[in-house]
């Protein structure tokens, strides 16, 4: 598969992307924010975690209006796979490609941690390997990971199946105690309704190799669950 890793000024997390991609086997290519390149060779796209234009005014604000959105904009209407991690979720958001708003973490702190959570929706392209309330182990690391959206949007949201990720103690119970930014409903990760769009603030990419962190490897399940989905539906780049 041949993945495309959208790089802008503050990016941090772009590399981490790039050595999940390849430790899995597949092809990664950087794109830089300003290019106009056309994503049609791709398999998926991800819009990775960082600091995009150093979070200034807030984040992802700045980024949605680099060129390669409108690029990934149009990729998504086509039905190509994009991921969006941490600040790339908040990209989503602010580009109207995901529905809903980031706010500050309720501790007003930045947080970095493990933190157990749900699948709430095992039919996605991100979930599919996974089954419907598994609970799995991934990283955070945001100051800007309290997701809101009004009571209608995150009823539609649960009417659609679009959360596929939510926030639990180890045992999988849904508690406040276990929600570590505040946000709604403790939902950590959203599709759109057509669920080729994926935005998490968890990072799977760091949770990949067990020689990293504590050994958790459950961030292979998702990137194992986009390989497995294009692969099955064919024309898979090499």
């Amino acid at each position: 598969m041949r993945f495309g890793i959208i790089v802008f000024p503050g990016s941090n997390c772009d590399h981490d992307c790039k050595y999940a991609v390849e430790y899995l086997g597949h092809t990664a290519e950087y794109l830089w924010h300003a290019d106009h390149q056309d994503l049609t060779d791709y398999d998926c796209i991800i819009i990775p975690g960082g600091f995009s234009y150093g979070d200034y005014l807030r984040a992802g604000a700045i980024a949605r209006f680099a060129n390669m959105m409108e690029q990934v904009r149009k990729f998504a209407e086509k039905s190509g796979l994009v991921i969006g991690i941490c600040n790339g979720f908040q990209i989503l958001l602010e580009a109207g490609l995901l529905p809903g708003a980031m706010q500050k973490n309720r501790s007003l702190k930045f947080q970095c941690e493990y933190r157990s959570m749900v699948i709430e929706n095992a039919d996605s392209p991100f979930t599919n390997t996974l089954d419907k309330g598994e609970v799995i182990q991934l990283p955070i690391a945001h100051g800007e990971g309290n997701y809101y959206i009004d009571p209608e949007g995150l009823s539609n949201l649960e009417a659609n199946g679009q959360v596929l990720l939510r926030y639990t103690t180890p045992t999988g119970e849904v508690t406040d105690r276990a929600n570590p930014n505040g946000s709604v409903s403790n939902i950590a990760g959203i599709c759109n309704e057509e669920r080729n769009i994926f935005g998490l603030m968890p990072h799977p990419e760091r949770a990949v190799d067990s020689r990293l962190g504590n050994g958790c490897v459950d961030g292979r399940k998702i990137l194992e669950s986009i390989i497995t989905y294009r692969t099955e539906k064919g024309g898979v780049q090499c």
